[in-house]
C-alpha cells in the first residue's frame, strides 16, 4: 500500500498513469460499437454453432485476443493486430531484405522510416482483413435483409479500418506519453477483459445451481490452487530468465587519459522468442486441420486421410488428442529454432565486441566469439522451447483431462498468460524506476525488477 501511495505523490507518474487509462478506455469503447449493418444475433448464433468445430477454437483464441470484439463484430474487431502483423513481417523480412537491413542499422532515422513502412503494411492488411470480413459476413447471410453488398462492404471496410488505424495511434501515444509499450498494454486489457467472465464459470463449477451438482469439490480447488501459483511462478521464471555471458572491455589510453575496462554481461533471455512460437503455431495447426476436414471421409483412395489428419489435428481426447498434443509441441519447437535463427546474428554481436574493444573470457575475438554465442544460444533456446511447450499445453491438459472451463484455462497457461505476465512486469519496471529515481522504494526491497527485456 506504501507502494501505491508513493506513485500518487509523483505528478509525472500519476498523469502517465491517468493518461494510459484514459486511452485504454477509449479503445475498450471501440470494441463496444457494433459495425453498422451486422445482425449480431446471428453472429452470436453461428459463433455457438461454430464453436464445436475445427474453426472454434481459433475464432475463441482471436475473440480473447480483441477483448470480445469478434462475438460483437464492432468496429474494433481487428484491434492492433494489423500493426502487431505487420511489425512481425518487417521485422522478418530486415533480415532478409537488404534494404530494410540498411534501414535498421541507420539509428533513429531508420527507425523512423521502418515505422512508417510498418504503418503502411498494417493499413494496406487490414483493409484487406476487413474486405475479407464484409464478404464473409454477407456470404453467412449476417446482416440485415435488404443491405446493399457495395454500401455494407464499403462501409465496413472504412469503419473497421479506421478504428484500426485510431487503435495503432492510441497504442503510439501511450508507449510516448503513458506508462510501458501502449501496444502490449492494449492486448493485455483485452485479455483481461473476458477475466470476470472466466471467474464466474470457475465459481459455478464449485457452486451448485438450480440443484445440480457441482463439478468440482475442496480437493480441485486446492489442486487447481497449487497448480495455478506452479504456473505464474514458472512463468516469471521463463519470462525473465537470462543466460549471462561474461564480457571483458580492454582499457585503452588517449593520450594522458585511460577509457574503457572493466566487466560486464551479455545477457541471453531463456524466452528469446516470447510469445511468437505459440501464436505461430496454433492458427496454422487450426487452419491445416480447417482445410483438411473440408476433405469428405468417403474419397477415394489416399484422399480419404486428409480428413483423418484434419480430425487428428483438432484439439480432442483419445489417441487423436495426443496426437495434436505431439504435432503442436513439434511445432512450437520449430519456431523457437526459426524465429531466433532470424532475429539472433551471432557474427554481427561478435563483431560489434571486437570493435568496442571488449571480449569473451576464453573466447578469442571474432568468429570464434560468434561460434560461442550461437552455441550458447542455441542451448538457451532449447531450454526455453520446452518451458514455452509446457506452458503452452497446460490449458489443453487442464480441459482436456482435468475438466476446466476453457474461459479459465486459457489464463493458466498458454499465450494469455504470458502476455500477461510480461507486460505486467515491464509496466511495474517502467513504474519502479520512477519510484527509485525519486528515492522511493519499489516494488521490492531486494534484488532488481527486471521487465522482458530487463
Amino acid at each position: 500500500m506504501s507502494v501505491i501511495a508513493n506513485i500518487w505523490k509523483i505528478t509525472e507518474l500519476r498523469q502517465r498513469i491517468l493518461f494510459t487509462l484514459g486511452l485504454v478506455c477509449i479503445c475498450r469503447m471501440m470494441v463496444a460499437v457494433p459495425t453498422p449493418g451486422v445482425n449480431v444475433a446471428a453472429v452470436a448464433a453461428w459463433m455457438d454453432q461454430q464453436a464445436s468445430g475445427a474453426g472454434g477454437g481459433l475464432m475463441g483464441m482471436f475473440n480473447v485476443f480483441t477483448g470480445g470484439a469478434l462475438a460483437k463484430v464492432s468496429v474494433g474487431l481487428l484491434s492492433i493486430w494489423p500493426y502487431i502483423t505487420a511489425s512481425i513481417i518487417i521485422q522478418l523480412m530486415t533480415a532478409i531484405i537488404p534494404t530494410l537491413g540498411r534501414m535498421a542499422r541507420e539509428g533513429e532515422s531508420g527507425r523512423q522510416k521502418l515505422n512508417q513502412t510498418t504503418r503502411y503494411l498494417a493499413l494496406a492488411l487490414c483493409a484487406a482483413q476487413s474486405f475479407g470480413i464484409a464478404r464473409g459476413l454477407l456470404a453467412g447471410d449476417l446482416v440485415y435483409a435488404n443491405t446493399s453488398a457495395v454500401g455494407f462492404t464499403v462501409l465496413t471496410v472504412l469503419c473497421i479500418t479506421t478504428a484500426t488505424m485510431l487503435t495503432m495511434w492510441l497504442g503510439e501515444q501511450i508507449t510516448e506519453r503513458g506508462i510501458g509499450n501502449g501496444t502490449s498494454i492494449i492486448i493485455m486489457v483485452n485479455i483481461c477483459s473476458s477475466l470476470p467472465a472466466a471467474l464466474k464459470e470457475m465459481v459455478q463449477s464449485f457452486i451448485p445451481i438450480a440443484g445440480s451438482e457441482p463439478r468440482f469439490n475442496i480437493f480441485h480447488l486446492l489442486l487447481l490452487s497449487a497448480i495455478t501459483i506452479l504456473v505464474f511462478a514458472g512463468t516469471i521464471c521463463l519470462t525473465q530468465g537470462a543466460r549471462k555471458v561474461p564480457i571483458h572491455t580492454a582499457r585503452r589510453t588517449i593520450g594522458s587519459k585511460s577509457t574503457g575496462g572493466g566487466s560486464t554481461y551479455f545477457p541471453m533471455r531463456v524466452n528469446y522468442t516470447g510469445v511468437m512460437p505459440v501464436i505461430f503455431a496454433q492458427p496454422i495447426l487450426g487452419a491445416v486441420s480447417w482445410v483438411f476436414r473440408q476433405v469428405p471421409d468417403t474419397a477415394p483412395g489416399w484422399i480419404s486421410w486428409m480428413n483423418w489428419l484434419g480430425n487428428a489435428l483438432y484439439p480432442s481426447s483419445g489417441m487423436r488428442g495426443y496426437f495434436y498434443l505431439i504435432v503442436y509441441s513439434v511445432l512450437i519447437l520449430f519456431f523457437c529454432f526459426f524465429w531466433v535463427a532470424t532475429q539472433f546474428n551471432a557474427v554481427q554481436i561478435a563483431d560489434d565486441f571486437k570493435r568496442g574493444g571488449s571480449y569473451v573470457p576464453g573466447i578469442r575475438p571474432g568468429m570464434p566469439t560468434a561460434q560461442f554465442l550461437d552455441m550458447t544460444m542455441t542451448r538457451v533456446t532449447l531450454i526455453g522451447a520446452v518451458g514455452l511447450i509446457t506452458l503452452a499445453l497446460i490449458p489443453s491438459i487442464l480441459q482436456g483431462w482435468m475438466n476446466v472451463p476453457g474461459e479459465m484455462a486459457r489464463f493458466m497457461g498458454g499465450t494469455s498468460l504470458l502476455i500477461i505476465v510480461g507486460v505486467a512486469l515491464d509496466t511495474m519496471r517502467v513504474i519502479e524506476s520512477y519510484l527509485v529515481m525519486r528515492n522511493y522504494d519499489g516494488f521490492i526491497r531486494h534484488g532488481r525488477l527486471r521487465g522482458r527485456n530487463g
